[in-house]
């Protein structure tokens, strides 16, 4: 199967994204290269057994992004990180492992020692081979992250930053059909008149480090507002990164059980491979979750929670929607603003992938599309009944 070329390819820049794989599996080596081999847009530069391999190459070699794998004799991937980023500072490198609680562990603290995304592997070579879904995901972050490299190295021209209008009244303003972000402004809908009850946040490609952020500046909010949080992970994943959040907030992260009533206090993180959504039971909010079918390519998807909290708690919801490839969030997004919810999103400077937060934006959904550094502090001040 051939993965359709982004809209912006780099082909008709003439510039491929240069990729290089690293991996000691020779038969994950050789699949990984047939799918990028396979896209007009990318350009296999290397396909490398081990970290030291890639060491000792990446300065002659060049790659924009790099496909690295966590588990490997010579020099496994988590030392291999910071020699390859000490010598290409701008590199984008994807973890890729296995899922187990070891490799969950490394690919999260990969991140925080300057892996830009992790990618979790099938189990097995036959699983490899038939997962279409792994396989779609593996192209479209190379090609997402490389996008955003190539950028940042100045070989793409900078489009306009968009201009965010605010709306003129209190009124919500109807949707209306807004263009590419690059052609248009973007307007902005009023800030809440009564501070919100509830925080809901949607996340994906480089949501580990943006919730890290965020979360460690609103350590005021937990007290007196649930905090609940779908990002895009596997199972496994979400156990560890709930962990690392505990101990880098203080508060009480943890991955939300079906049945339990919603409460202040602490942030429920929706477990990988299951939808959480929000349910009335007897007077009272409590968790559901779903282990049907994936919503918009993911599960956990951000939709069911961000509509189910629209509909159970109306215009006391405020979403946010972090860094993410893709729309997920955007139908939900639409319907917690229906309801009289608010939402503030991530700007593009600041976002690994401006996809999810972007489609909100350019939809006319947000109150405030914020750098990432400013969210923490307007979410606290709202939440204090600040409306500035």
């Amino acid at each position: 199967m051939q993965l359709a070329v982004a809209p912006h390819s780099t082909t008709a820049a003439g510039r491929r994204i240069r990729v290089m794989l690293v991996d000691d599996a020779i038969v994950v080596r050789g699949l990984f290269a047939r799918w990028v081999e396979a896209e007009p847009d990318l350009e296999l530069v290397a396909s490398l057994r081990s970290g030291r391999e890639a060491v000792n190459q990446i300065e002659r070699i060049a790659p924009d992004v790099v496909v690295l794998d966590v588990e490997m004799p010579d020099m496994d991937g988590i030392t291999a990180l910071p020699l390859l980023l000490a010598k290409k500072r701008d590199l984008v490198v994807l973890m890729a492992s296995t899922v187990t609680r070891r490799n969950a562990e490394i690919s999260l603290r990969a991140l925080s020692l300057g892996a830009t995304d992790y990618i979790p592997k099938p189990e097995n070579n036959r699983e490899l081979n038939a997962a279409s879904d792994f396989h779609r995901e593996l192209i479209e972050k190379i090609r997402q992250l490389g996008l955003r490299a190539l950028r940042r190295q100045g070989v793409f021209a900078r489009q306009p930053a968009p201009v965010f209008k605010a709306a003129a009244t209190t009124a919500s303003p109807p949707l209306a059909p807004v263009a590419h972000h690059a052609h248009s402004d973007i307007a902005l809908r009023p800030m809440p008149l009564t501070s919100p009850r509830v925080l809901v946040i949607g996340s994906s490609t480089g949501g580990p480090q943006a919730l890290n952020a965020v979360l460690t500046q609103i350590t005021s909010i937990v007290e007196r507002a649930p905090i609940l949080i779908t990002q895009h992970m596997p199972p496994t994943f979400t156990a560890i990164l709930a962990e690392h959040l505990t101990r880098a907030t203080k508060c009480t992260v943890r991955e939300a059980v079906a049945g339990e009533e919603i409460n202040a206090g602490t942030i429920y993180l929706a477990p990988g491979g299951r939808h959480m959504s929000v349910a009335r039971r007897d007077g009272a909010a409590v968790i559901a979750l779903d282990d049907g079918p994936l919503v918009n390519f993911c599960k956990p998807s951000v939709d069911p929670l961000f509509a189910s909290a629209a509909a159970v708690w109306g215009p006391k919801v405020l979403g946010l929607m972090l860094t993410g490839m893709g729309h997920d969030g955007l139908a939900g997004a639409k319907d917690l603003v229906a309801a009289g919810g608010h939402v503030i999103a991530q700007d593009e400077a600041t976002s690994v992938v401006w996809g999810m937060p972007g489609q909100v934006a350019m939809a006319g959904l947000c109150s405030a599309v914020l750098p990432l550094p400013d969210i923490g502090p307007r979410l606290a001040r709202l939440f204090a009944g600040d409306r500035a």
